[in-house]
C-alpha cells in the first residue's frame, strides 16, 4: 500500500512527466503514487501544487515549469487552457501526433493482444481552422450577450473572438448574433431557471462547396424581429445559404431541439466526401473534419479490399457516409441503422448521387443482418462505424455468425475498439493491420481503422 500521508492537499512537489492518460493529462510518479498533471507535457520537470489526494493517486497543478519537455511550445490561443476546447495547445503537432499513436498502440497491446503496431498515424495538413461544425453557447454578462465556449467540466462560458479550431467567419456570424440579441429584446436562456429565448447558435460549413447554414436554438417558436436577425446574418458574407431556427423548450443540456424551422433560404446546406454529395440538415450527422474523413474513409476502402464483385454491409451506417464513400468498388450495399431520419437522409444522400446499389434500412445492426440473409442476402465485407461505446456483444454474436470474408471497423475510442478485438480473436478473428487517423487536432481525441479477418471460420 502507498503511505497516503507522503502526499497532502496543498504540497508542493516536484515531478518529471514520464506518460499521458487517455485524456491528455500527464502522469508524474512521486514516491511511488502516479500524480495526474493537466496541461504538462511529456518530459516537463515541472513544480506542482497537490489539489487532490485520494488513497491511489494524486492531482497536481503546474506552479511553474523547472525544464520543458521537448515537445511543449506557447500556447497560441489567448483562450487556453480556460476553454476546454482544445487539450494539446502547449505541444507542437508532432508531439501530439506521437503520443496519439501511442495511445492507440498501448491500447491494442495491452487491451487487445496485439502485437502489431499500427501502419501509421494519418497527421493533419492542417491542424486548426479543420472544424466544420460549431455549436456555441450564449450567455449575459453585466446586460450585454456574451459568447464563447465551455471551461472543461462546467458550463462557465470563456468568451472569445476566434476559435483557431473553427474558420475565421463562424466568429464573425457569432458576434454578428451577440450585437443582433442586444439591439433586440431577445433575451438569453438561463440554465438554472430555463428561462430565456436565445440557447445556442449552430453553425455548419460544407467545406467543398462554400456554403454555411446557421441555426438559431431558441427555447420558443421563434426569435422577435426574426427578419432583422435574417437580414444581419446574410450580411456577414454571401456563402451563408441557409438560416434556420431550431425549437428546444426543455430544461436540459441537450442542444439541439427535434423541430427545425427555416427563416431563410434552404432547408440543407451540402458537401462533397470521397467523391459524393450529402445534403447536410441540422439535425444529421456529419464527420466535422472533412479533409481527414476523406483520408480515413479511403483507409477504410483500402482495407475493405472491394473489386466490384463483393456485397458490402454498412452497420451504424447513420447517414450512409462511409458506405456511399465505398460504394462504386461494391456489387451491391447494404447500411443498416437504427434511427429513422439518419435512415431517411441515407435514402436521399443515394439517390443524390444516383447509386441505384445502396439499399438502407431502419434496424438494429443484428435485426437488419437478419432480415437480409432470410433473403438470401450475405455479406462478403462488413464495416462498422459504432459509438463511442463500441459493440454490445449481440453484434459481436453476429459478426462472429455471418462471418464475412473482411472485417473493417472504424472506432473513436482506441480503448472500446482494443476491447471488442480481443473478443473477435477469441472466436478466431485476427488483426492484420490497423491506422490512427487525427481526426481532431489539438483535442485527445484519434480515431483508428483496422481489418480483421478469419480465415477459419
Amino acid at each position: 500500500m502507498i503511505d497516503v500521508a507522503l502526499l497532502r492537499k496543498n504540497d508542493v512537489i516536484q515531478a518529471e512527466i514520464d506518460g499521458m492518460t487517455a485524456e491528455g493529462s500527464g502522469v508524474a510518479h512521486y514516491e511511488g503514487m502516479a500524480v495526474f498533471v493537466p496541461n504538462s507535457a511529456p518530459g516537463d520537470i515541472a513544480e506542482l501544487t497537490v489539489i487532490k489526494v485520494t488513497s491511489s493517486y494524486a492531482v497536481g497543478k503546474i506552479r511553474r515549469i523547472v525544464k520543458p519537455g521537448e515537445g511543449r511550445c506557447e500556447p497560441d490561443c489567448p483562450s487556453y487552457p480556460k476553454c476546454g476546447g482544445c487539450t494539446f495547445r502547449h505541444l507542437d503537432y508532432a508531439e501530439e501526433c506521437r503520443i496519439k499513436l501511442q495511445r492507440v498502440n498501448d491500447a491494442m497491446k495491452r487491451i487487445g493482444g496485439i502485437g502489431r503496431e499500427a501502419d501509421e498515424l494519418i497527421a493533419a495538413d492542417e491542424p486548426d481552422r479543420y472544424r466544420n461544425k460549431a455549436q456555441i453557447p450564449f450567455g449575459c454578462e453585466k446586460g450585454q450577450a456574451l459568447f464563447g465556449f465551455y471551461a472543461e467540466r462546467s458550463h462557465r462560458i470563456i468568451s472569445f473572438s476566434d476559435c483557431l479550431l473553427q474558420p475565421e467567419i463562424f466568429g464573425a456570424i457569432a458576434q454578428a448574433t451577440a450585437n443582433f440579441l442586444n439591439d433586440t429584446p431577445n433575451d438569453i436562456y438561463d440554465e438554472t431557471t430555463g428561462k430565456g429565448r436565445f440557447r445556442h447558435l449552430y453553425i455548419r460549413r460544407g467545406f467543398a462547396t462554400g456554403e454555411i447554414m446557421v441555426c438559431a436554438v431558441v427555447n420558443a417558436n421563434g426569435l422577435v424581429r426574426e427578419d432583422e436577425f435574417v437580414r444581419r446574418i446574410r450580411a456577414v458574407s454571401p456563402e451563408i445559404k441557409s438560416i434556420v431556427i431550431n425549437v428546444n423548450r426543455e430544461k436540459t443540456n441537450v442542444i439541439m431541439g427535434s423541430k427545425c424551422r427555416t427563416a431563410w433560404g434552404s432547408d440543407t446546406i451540402r458537401d462533397v466526401l470521397c467523391g459524393v454529395t450529402f445534403e447536410i440538415s441540422p439535425l444529421s450527422f456529419y464527420q466535422v473534419n472533412r479533409a481527414q474523413a476523406e483520408r480515413l474513409y479511403l483507409k477504410a476502402a483500402e482495407y475493405a479490399g472491394l473489386d466490384g464483385s463483393q456485397i458490402l454491409f454498412d452497420l451504424y451506417c447513420g447517414t450512409g457516409t462511409v458506405g456511399l464513400a465505398m460504394a462504386s468498388g461494391a456489387k451491391a450495399l447494404y447500411g443498416i441503422e437504427i434511427i429513422p431520419d439518419a435512415v431517411n437522409n441515407a435514402i436521399h444522400n443515394a439517390e443524390l448521387n444516383g447509386t441505384e446499389k445502396a439499399h438502407f434500412l431502419c434496424a438494429d445492426a443484428a435485426e437488419g443482418t437478419q432480415q437480409l440473409r432470410s433473403q438470401g442476402i450475405n455479406p462478403d465485407v462488413v464495416v462498422i462505424d459504432p459509438p463511442r461505446k463500441g459493440c454490445s456483444s449481440d453484434v459481436i454474436a453476429l459478426i462472429n455468425e455471418i462471418s464475412p470474408e473482411r472485417l473493417v471497423y472504424i472506432s473513436c475510442d482506441p480503448a472500446t475498439l482494443a476491447r471488442d478485438v480481443a473478443r473477435l480473436r477469441n472466436a478466431g478473428w485476427q488483426v492484420e493491420r490497423y491506422t490512427a487517423v487525427d481526426m481532431f487536432p489539438r483535442t485527445a481525441n484519434v480515431e483508428t481503422v483496422a481489418l480483421l479477418s478469419r480465415s477459419n471460420p
